[in-house]
């Protein structure tokens, strides 16, 4: 468990390749401000705001600052530790019916005041000192608790995904960069059921049907939206620049590059 405050270079890639999360997430941002996006939604947190990003989902984070620094700190809550903390509190876990992956906190005094005092114990490292680790998480998830007891019912779930419809959730989420056991696992099934589910829906494999997937939208958005592959080749899943071009003229026979050229030509 790290609490950490990350400074972000705008040249440097936003997006990873696993993005999942795996522990529940505190985060709040000091400096700039961050786009989040879970498949469904697009959230914006700027300075001073914070919110929770829910385990077992998937995300991906873009800098809004370019040109300028942003920079956050954000506490993980591994399962062991909530554990721990419900039982030396006796919390009792509550309802929470919210499907959004990132859930804004209601604002209060406390959550600042706390982020304020994080500057003495800090190292150059960037993370608190060990010492003073579990104390500071214990201060902050009470802090949470206490500001809205509902969140117990987040905190405090640790059952695994159950099994959802397949088809809506991978129309939701082609465009992460996660491995098959990843998506197997959030819609609740194992690898072997997840293929075998994937092939009844959509009567293709899981690998074919995302790269189509992905390079369908990437026509759309260079034909329609004019964007530049340069710029979108991430947000789909892609890794490399030159992987996607070559699926692309594979798929389509054409360049995403010439492609482009032609809209313009034609516009």
């Amino acid at each position: 468990m790290n609490a950490v405050r990350i400074n972000l270079s705008v040249n440097e890639p936003v997006i990873s390749q696993e993005q999942f999360i795996p522990d529940h997430i505190f985060l709040y941002v000091t400096k700039g401000a961050v786009e989040c996006y879970d498949g469904n939604k697009t959230y914006t947190f700027k300075a001073g705001e914070y919110c929770i990003a829910r385990k077992n989902r998937l995300a991906r984070y873009r800098s809004l600052n370019i040109g300028s620094e942003f920079e956050k700190i954000i506490f993980c809550f591994e399962e062991g530790f909530l554990r721990s903390f419900q039982n030396k509190h006796k919390s009792e876990r509550t309802d929470f019916y919210s499907a959004n992956t990132f859930i804004k906190i209601n604002a209060t005094k406390r959550i600042p005041e706390f982020i304020r005092s994080l500057e003495i114990y800090r190292e150059g490292s960037g993370k608190l000192e060990d010492a003073f680790e579990d104390l500071k998480y214990e201060e902050i998830l009470i802090i949470l608790l206490n500001n809205q007891p509902e969140l117990a019912g987040i905190f405090f779930d640790y059952g695994s995904p159950e099994k959802i419809n397949l088809e809506a959730f991978m129309n939701r989420h082609f465009k992460f960069n996660v491995r098959l056991e990843r998506f197997a696992s959030l819609t609740g099934r194992s690898l072997s059921a997840f293929k075998r589910d994937f092939k009844t829906i959509f009567n293709d494999t899981p690998s074919h049907w995302l790269i189509n997937k992905r390079l369908q939208e990437a026509y759309f958005m260079i034909e329609r939206n004019n964007k530049k592959a340069s710029d979108i080749y991430l947000d789909l899943g892609f890794e490399d620049l030159s992987h996607f071009s070559f699926a692309f003229k594979k798929l389509f026979g054409i360049r995403p590059t010439e492609l482009a050229a032609q809209i313009k030509k034609r516009n």
